[in-house]
């Protein structure tokens, strides 16, 4: 395919995986023998990409250069950087590394069912909208809750969607969002606003609208032992064809 502006990718593996219950962090247990920020590494390694940012918990950049990037020649990661105490933090030190304009794909290393179809779908979205999250419609009925957790709304599930990623937009955009976010980080928490996406970031802080894009029901994030099973029997299924 032709891709006419900069691409690059921000892959996140800064998490503490505390629902792992295990000393090694998610993004490294090994999935069908390889760790598994493998696979969202290998997906935009494979793809139209331009570069890609990784960003790794505090001391561990030498380890993932040598165990994971150059082990498995993923020439396209430009810079290996540190992320913060919150996931926002994390993209933040993620995207003063890009120059120039383009689009950036924001992207958890603890989902490795990313693949070229989803990027394709985000790509020609972005070009159109400036800002797109890849998701699903939920297929349960949801519950609002009160403090007690007792029922108190059921909202309609045809407007309800799971959000996923990558999450796509314009450098420009996302990158004035997130200097916006940083500097008023301690009034929007006095307000009560817990940012919990990179959607969210630019829905708080800018009037830029979010076009949401279809991913998959296997675009699963890795956040408990059972996920990694479920993950595990998704490669078997599929003939190991992430590999």
């Amino acid at each position: 395919m032709s891709v006419d502006m900069k691409t690059a990718a921000v892959v996140l593996a800064a998490g503490q995986g505390k629902r792992m219950n295990s000393d090694v962090q998610k993004q490294y247990m090994l999935l069908n023998d390889r760790p598994v920020i493998f696979y969202a590494l290998n997906a935009f390694q494979e793809s139209f990409i331009d570069e890609v940012i990784l960003v790794v918990a505090k001391g561990e950049i030498d380890y993932c250069r040598t165990e994971i990037v150059e082990k498995y020649n993923f020439n396209k990661v430009k810079k290996i950087v540190e992320g913060g105490s919150e996931r926002y933090h994390s993209v933040a030190n993620g995207l003063k590394c890009i120059e120039g304009e383009g689009y950036v794909f924001i992207h958890d290393g603890a989902r490795p069912f990313i693949n070229k179809e989803i990027l394709l779908r985000s790509y020609e979205a972005v070009k159109e909208y400036g800002a797109c999250v890849v998701g699903m419609p939920v297929k349960d009925t949801i519950k609002i809750v009160d403090e007690n957790n007792f029922a108190k709304l059921t909202p309609n599930r045809e407007t309800l969607w799971q959000i996923q990623t990558p999450q796509v937009f314009s450098t420009k955009l996302v990158k004035a969002a997130y200097d916006e976010l940083i500097i008023k980080e301690e009034e929007l928490k006095g307000q009560g606003i817990q940012i919990t996406d990179d959607a969210m970031v630019v829905e708080t802080l800018t009037d830029h609208p979010v076009k949401l894009v279809e991913g998959s029901y296997e675009n699963i994030k890795i956040t408990t032992p059972g996920d990694l099973n479920i993950a595990s029997y998704l490669i078997d299924e599929k003939n190991n064809l992430f590999y």
